[in-house]
This record gives structure tokens, sequence and C-alpha cells, in this order.
């Protein structure tokens, strides 16, 4: 998987990367179809918030989150949570659900 990282507003660190890159390959473990994921920072002056997006480019799929917070690590943290459970969902989603032959012989016999 490919994680892009930019910054408007924001100088992107290194270790600020490394930082959205272990969060975001967390999500990888649940859904190993993703293909590429933008995450842009930004910091907004006027209201002194951090704000973090994110894109999910998987198979089938585009999931987007945001997230905002006085600090922007909690902001990532928040962000890859909210993924997370987007991820989980649409993996469910995903999964056939009906059985196969299951009920339906003690259905017709009785």
């Amino acid at each position: 998987m490919q994680i892009t990282v930019t910054g408007q507003q924001v100088e992107v660190t290194e270790p600020l990367r490394k930082y959205v890159s272990e969060k975001i390959g967390r999500i990888q473990k649940h859904f190993d179809q993703m293909t590429t994921t933008n995450v842009v920072l930004h910091f907004e002056k006027r209201k002194n918030r951090h704000v973090v997006e994110a894109t999910v480019n998987a198979k089938g799929t585009t999931l987007h989150a945001d997230s905002e917070h006085n600090d922007m690590y909690a902001a990532i943290d928040e962000l890859a949570d909210k993924l997370d459970r987007q991820v989980l969902r649409h993996k469910e989603k995903m999964t056939d659900h009906h059985r196969s032959d299951g009920g339906l012989k003690d259905q017709k016999s009785g």
C-alpha cells in the first residue's frame, strides 16, 4: 500500500510522516485490498485547530474520513480510529452472510 502525506500550512516532518504511516498501516491488517492512501494535514490559525483528512482507495471502494483536534497527533489517532471502523464495516458488507443450503431442508419437510 502506498501512503502519501502532504501538508497545508504544516511542515510534514519525518516523525510526523512515520506516525501517520504507522497508524494508517494498522488498518491494512483488517483489509489487505487497499491500494493507495492520501493523507492531508492542515492547520487552521484562526481556530488554532489541526485537521487531518484521508482518502483510502481500495479494490471496489473509496473511503474518506477527517478529524479535528488541538493536537496533530491526537487528530491522527482519531482519524485512524474512524478509518478502522469504516474498513471493518465495509469488510462486513462484503462478506456473504447467506448459507448455501442451511435450513431449507428443515422448512420443506415440515
